[in-house]
């Protein structure tokens, strides 16, 4: 049984308000041809002011035919995220402007070489199965960055990958990459080894690009998670209803607009709401409101069959942390119990403040450690040990019973980061805080992972296609 803070009649509710602000209040879409497919399909569509009211029966028959299941696939086959069917799936952060080496320290504007770096840290973690690029590299053009950074990501990491797509031209280079990759049309849309993601504007608005990009990537049935950011207080009604009730509005837009793009294109829900820090005057990533939207937001898109995607595990602190050892545990364990499919983005140094691979480090440990609390119970005549129990009796020990050798590996959960030792050992050994073990086991991994490489081949066909974007995109 799932965890959950809304009753039925309180979900019941909330989806009912979503429509009637479909209805009654509408979306902006700037995009002339999306606004055409809305009129052909029943909307109500004012082109002078770009808004689109979209009926109840409208909303729900797209969303019924949109795909609710679906896998992608690392450039290793075998290494996938699975979406729609019960598992959990973690990222790092999809890109950040700024980069922190050291906790504490001062930011700088993040590189290519940092994309580089971070998603091969990502690919020796094992509790991230999609790594993301981690930075927006400041010295590239933004008109043809996001091929140089899926390349360069491939070139890092054998696992499924996340960044930030940027335009309809440059998601064309795109698309041919995963073509390449994969070596036709026909296994690029069966295996996908990303997604494009579409962030709806709170209030209730889309972006052009966002939508654009859409109609290149359907090419290839490139599955799409949607998530507004909608702020409660400053982009959204203060309350907590009022948010998610628009915020879930904004999603089934977005869920409408993927579906009158390509039927069946998969989603995701990406039920992402956060609150507003009334005092700091900025958005909170972990507070207490974030566990209340991430169960809530949960419930709200697997009511409609879908997989979700749930900003939790994340934390407000600078460095790793006590602060972010509770803000990431707490928030993380709830939305993992109410059973959404993937949780980020993993790695940011505050409210996307900077990237930080000490503060990803912090979080994989805590993702196994909540993996292991979600593993579940085997209860069977080996594992209750009644045979054990009468062979030992009153008073036995257990500690070199060969049933205790067999099973104590699958039922006991080993930290690889947090402190377990006796006061003098920790004592002799340092002393060390969490925050230098983060940075111990952050340098062992960058000194000693290494990645399976691109065959030559196809590093020089994904090489020649960032050349023609380059060329083509910047007229370079």
């Amino acid at each position: 049984m799932y965890s959950r803070v809304l009753t039925d009649q309180q979900v019941q509710r909330v989806h009912e308000a979503s429509l009637r602000i479909l209805e009654r209040v509408g979306v902006e879409v700037p995009h002339a041809e999306m606004l055409n497919r809305f009129s052909e399909a029943g909307a109500k569509v004012d082109r002078a002011a770009q808004r689109v009211r979209i009926p109840p029966e409208l909303v729900m028959r797209l969303v019924g035919q949109a795909g609710k299941k679906f896998t992608l696939y690392g450039r290793d086959e075998t290494r996938k995220a699975v979406f729609g069917a019960g598992e959990r799936n973690f990222n790092s952060i999809a890109g950040e402007a700024s980069w922190v080496e050291t906790p504490g320290g001062q930011r700088r504007f993040a590189t290519l070489q940092d994309v580089a770096t971070a998603t091969r840290f990502a690919d020796g973690l094992s509790s991230i199965n999609i790594p993301g690029a981690m930075a927006d590299p400041h010295e590239l053009p933004v008109e043809w960055r996001c091929v140089e950074v899926m390349v360069t990501m491939l070139r890092n990491t054998t696992k499924p990958i996340t960044f930030w797509f940027h335009d309809r031209a440059s998601a064309r280079f795109i698309i041919e990459a995963l073509i390449a990759l994969r070596g036709s049309a026909a296994e690029a849309e069966r295996k996908p080894v990303c997604y494009p993601f579409l962030e709806p504007i709170s209030p209730l608005r889309f972006p052009y690009n966002g939508i654009d990009l859409l109609y290149e990537t359907a090419r290839l049935n490139l599955p799409v998670p949607i998530g507004p950011m909608a702020q409660q207080g400053l982009t959204a009604p203060v309350t907590l209803a009022g948010t998610m009730a628009q915020e879930n509005a904004e999603i089934l837009a977005g869920v409408c607009i993927t579906q009158l793009i390509r039927s069946g294109m998969p989603v995701c829900y990406g039920g992402i709401c956060h609150a507003f820090d009334m005092r700091t005057t900025q958005m909170i990533f972990s507070g207490p409101e974030q566990a209340i939207y991430g169960v809530a937001m949960t419930q709200m898109g697997k009511s409609y069959g879908l997989p979700v995607y749930i900003n939790v595990g994340l934390t407000d602190a600078k460095r790793p942390d006590a602060q972010a050892g509770l803000e990431a545990g707490v928030t993380l364990s709830m939305g993992a119990a109410a059973g959404a499919d993937i949780f980020g983005h993993m790695g940011i140094s505050g409210v996307d403040q900077a990237t930080s691979l000490d503060m990803l480090m912090l979080q994989d440990e805590i993702i196994s450690y909540i993996q292991s609390v979600m593993r579940g119970v085997e209860v069977s005549d080996e594992t209750l040990g009644l045979d054990i129990l009468e062979e030992m009796g009153p008073g036995g020990k257990f500690i070199d019973h060969p049933h205790t050798a067999e099973h104590f590996r699958q039922e006991l959960w080993f930290p690889r980061l947090l402190d377990r030792d006796y006061y003098q050992a920790w004592f002799d050994g340092g002393a060390r805080s969490m925050e230098e073990r983060c940075r111990e086991a952050k340098d062992r991994i960058l000194a000693s992972h290494t990645v399976v490489p691109l065959e030559s081949g196809l590093d020089r066909a994904l090489q020649g296609i960032v050349t023609a974007a380059r060329r083509e995109l910047s007229g370079g």
